[in-house]
């Protein structure tokens, strides 16, 4: 619609990741050279979180592009919240292997087959998982321990882990000390800054030809980055709609006052709320550097977090010993009751 009216090759702020319109800012500059040191070390573990719409599967389709480069066989994982053996067979899936009526050391077996071939041919294994988040810590424990396939000291299988706040406080849990030690490089990416924010809407005007129309001020980028606290999704969702008003009222230039009309009908629509990308997708609300109740606040939000997620994980642990126990238990009484019936007939 209004591509035409604005003479643009195509749409600028699809929500649709497209690899050709990455922005390369400081901080996905940043987490894409991690992910490539990564790839060059061959193992371990690599992990980069982020709020929700900061970039983080379009910071993937960057690396899928490379790959190539690094001898690698990668499969990507979108993970629900699914249980170990679950996620072994989603694994073997995303490989392409055979996983359906196999048991654990089947589906194992399999993986280090595949990983075992892949060496052979001079080329390595890499699981990326997306939305990592979502993984209890005993599924994250089941990923460290494909890290273990090795041939003469070299590993075959790595791991990239990719997902929200919740994948931070998940790893500090006191039993994920393991899979901590295995982690050779984190990066958490922050929302833009208010100069990132006005290049990545240039950059992605450009992107499809822009000349110049619409005009947009400095006041204009400035309110974009108010109201969408520079977190890329809501940035992409503003900018389309105040493109399309603008071509709905005929107007060549937008003003502040056009971003604002359109931010008032996205928070009549769907909620919007002026600044609350980060607080919303679940990054911190304050930076510590702010000082203040704000980040004493958050610290303790992320402590507590913690501590539930372990109590969580150890009353889950308890849970199992009581029901081993009370399958024990039922035994014992069976036996003696056998026992019993034996002694009756003597």
């Amino acid at each position: 619609m209004y591509e035409e009216f604005y003479h643009l090759s195509g749409k600028p702020f699809q929500l649709t990741p497209d690899q050709r319109f990455f922005f390369d800012s400081r901080g996905h500059h940043r987490a894409l050279a991690y992910l490539r040191y990564g790839l060059e070390q061959g193992e371990g573990f690599v992990v980069i979180t982020g709020g929700i719409g900061t970039g983080k599967t379009m910071l993937l389709q960057a690396l899928f592009g490379e790959l190539d480069t690094y001898h690698v066989m990668a499969a990507q994982l979108i993970t629900t919240q699914v249980e170990p053996e679950d996620l072994l067979r989603m694994v073997c899936a995303s490989f392409g292997l055979a996983h359906d009526g196999f048991n654990k050391a089947t589906l194992l077996h399999h993986l280090e087959q595949v990983a075992r071939a892949r060496f052979a041919e001079g080329r390595r294994v890499l699981l990326v998982v997306d939305e990592a988040q979502n993984l209890p810590a005993r599924s994250l424990e089941e990923l460290r321990m494909l890290a273990n396939f090795q041939i003469e000291g070299r590993s075959l299988f790595q791991n990239f882990l990719l997902g929200q706040d919740n994948l931070r406080r998940t790893l500090q849990l006191p039993s994920m000390e393991q899979l901590r030690q295995r982690i050779i490089a984190a990066y958490h990416l922050d929302p833009l800054s208010g100069e990132e924010t006005q290049a990545y809407i240039e950059f992605r005007l450009n992107c499809v030809g822009w000349s110049g129309k619409p005009t947009l001020t400095s006041e204009v980028f400035a309110l974009i980055h108010t109201e969408t606290n520079g977190v890329p999704r809501r940035i992409n969702t503003l900018c389309d709609r105040l493109l399309l008003y603008g071509f709905i009222e005929n107007k060549l230039d937008l003003s502040a006052d056009d971003v604002r009309v359109v931010a008032n009908e996205l928070r009549q629509e769907i909620g919007w709320s002026v600044g609350a990308g980060s607080v919303s997708d679940g990054n911190a609300p304050a930076s510590p550097k702010s000082g203040g109740n704000g980040s004493l606040q958050s610290s303790d939000a992320d402590d507590l977090s913690a501590r539930l997620l372990a109590l969580e994980e150890e009353v889950a642990r308890i849970r199992a010993i009581v029901t081993r126990e009370r399958k024990l238990l039922r035994k014992a009484v069976l036996l003696q009751l056998e026992l019993d019936a034996y002694d009756d007939l003597d």
